[in-house]
């Protein structure tokens, strides 16, 4: 049982990126986390964080609408105040031990600013990290656009890494009996009923 954490925000990419997790990484078991994070206000308002934290949390649920179209999966919804800079998303993930983090790539991603503040952000994250990139719109003359069954091959995908990918140790089978023991530790028994037949 993994636990798959998808960045839900308020842009198509976001929303693309759910769709490919639920056709492509999610298995029977697996556990999505649709983690929003909102910035924090300036004023003390308790009220206006209320606000905020609402629109978060609507905003979460259009996206377990999308988990809605995928026969038993579970999903859980976090909503956290937080920075644009990926601190709360990176904390989040590690808090959860999950085993993935889905993220809709754009111009304003946090994945870019991760990446110029530290360089390495598989390290910080522990967990596989897949950017999901929205596929460029198409020339103004096509208007095909793909069915449900063809619309994961039309995305540009790039994998930032992959990191922590290991074959569990396997135990050594535990054998009950020597297969060939040594012979000087063989026993040998008489049987009584020898004696008292006798």
């Amino acid at each position: 049982m993994g636990k798959i954490v998808v960045v839900v925000e308020d842009v198509d990419a976001a929303r693309t990126a759910l769709r490919w997790a639920l056709q492509n990484l999610l298995r029977y078991g697996d556990i999505i986390i649709l983690l929003h994070v909102f910035t924090p206000t300036r004023s003390k308002s308790k009220k206006k964080r209320r606000v905020l934290r609402l629109r978060g949390f609507q905003l979460a649920l259009s996206f377990n609408d999308i988990c809605n179209t995928v026969l038993d999966a579970k999903v859980e919804i976090v909503v956290r105040e937080g920075d644009l800079e990926g601190r709360t998303i990176v904390s989040t993930v590690r808090e959860v031990g999950a085993s993935a983090l889905v993220v809709g790539l754009h111009d304003q991603s946090f994945l870019y600013k991760m990446a110029m503040a530290q360089g390495n952000i598989t390290n910080n994250l522990n967990c596989r990290i897949l950017a999901i990139k929205q596929p460029l719109s198409s020339t103004p003359t096509t208007t095909k656009r793909p069915t449900a069954a063809d619309s994961s091959t039309g995305l540009e995908f790039s994998q930032i890494e992959i990191a922590r990918l290991c074959v569990p140790p396997q135990v050594p089978q535990k054998i009950p009996y020597r297969i060939l023991p040594s012979p000087f530790h063989i026993i040998w028994r008489r049987s009584r009923r020898k004696k008292e037949s006798t």
